[in-house]
């Protein structure tokens, strides 16, 4: 990375923030004739759309917000040379923080997991598939969207713990999932007190 053009780096943080800024739920739930944030739980998602108006819609959100997270981390690893690198991981986390805190929308986004499982599928492309499956199953089996996210979520830093080739890796995966499940803190005191919606 010393050798990289310091306006490249900028650069390739600035568009991943910017790719997470993009509203994937607000565009496809107004295709469909509802405005996201002023429906269901507010929340501009996957879950939210799917709860308002079905699957085929919260597909393509989910689809587009994964996209959001692999075109990052691909950026940051085609700048530093390598897939897996502190760089690909800065990017992750800017589409994230994008998704999350968009300055396009007064800071007022999603929850991260879609875009940070998207950066997570380029990182780590069989866990990334173990944990959606999982995520498909603990949703069915629990009925709550945020119970599947959260426990996969949790699975992460375990995982890369186990197949991690330098320790920094860790500690960046941790704080990924640090970053998401500080955004699910209204769904757990929903959970905690059972009111959680289903979906």
């Amino acid at each position: 990375m010393s050798d990289v053009n310091p306006v490249l780096i900028v650069g390739a943080l600035v568009v991943s923030y910017f790719l997470g800024t993009i509203p994937s739920a607000l565009i496809v739930s107004k295709r469909g004739g509802i405005d996201v944030t002023a429906a269901g739980s507010g929340n501009p998602g996957t879950s939210n759309v799917v709860r308002l108006l079905g699957w085929k819609y919260g597909l393509v959100v989910f689809v587009a917000d994964v996209l959001k997270g692999s075109l990052a981390v691909g950026i940051g690893g085609w700048v530093a040379g390598e897939r897996v690198s502190f760089f690909a991981y800065a990017c992750g986390y800017a589409a994230v923080i994008g998704h999350t805190f968009p300055v396009t929308r007064k800071f007022h986004g999603g929850k991260g997991v879609a875009t940070g499982g998207g950066a997570m599928y380029v990182l780590y492309p069989w866990m990334s598939l173990v944990l959606c499956t999982s995520w498909f199953v603990l949703r069915k089996a629990t009925g709550k969207s945020a119970v599947a996210s959260l426990i996969i979520t949790i699975a992460v830093p375990i995982y890369v713990v186990f197949i991690r080739r330098v320790l920094w890796e860790d500690f960046a995966a941790l704080g990924l999932v640090v970053l998401i499940v500080l955004r699910h803190i209204p769904n757990i005191k929903r959970l905690r007190n059972k009111e959680e919606n289903a979906a």
